[in-house]
């Protein structure tokens, strides 16, 4: 995916959930169809599962870098 807005994880990242302790690879950014709201996709490290995530949800501070 190509990366055309700022953010405070880059593509690559990996982190960390505060509050649940499990670790994520942000895979890249997309836009939400209905609201057109910047969006992470992230893959969990332990299910490997992928998970959507608004932005602003993302940088709230529930997340912090792994790496």
């Amino acid at each position: 995916m190509r990366q055309t807005h700022p953010s405070l994880f880059p593509i690559g990242s990996v982190l960390k959930h505060k509050k649940t302790g499990g670790f994520y690879q942000v895979i890249g950014l997309a836009k939400i169809e209905a609201t057109l709201e910047m969006a992470y996709v992230y893959e969990s490290r332990q299910t490997h599962d992928y998970w959507i995530r608004p932005q602003a949800e993302m940088e709230d501070g529930r997340f912090e870098l792994a790496d």
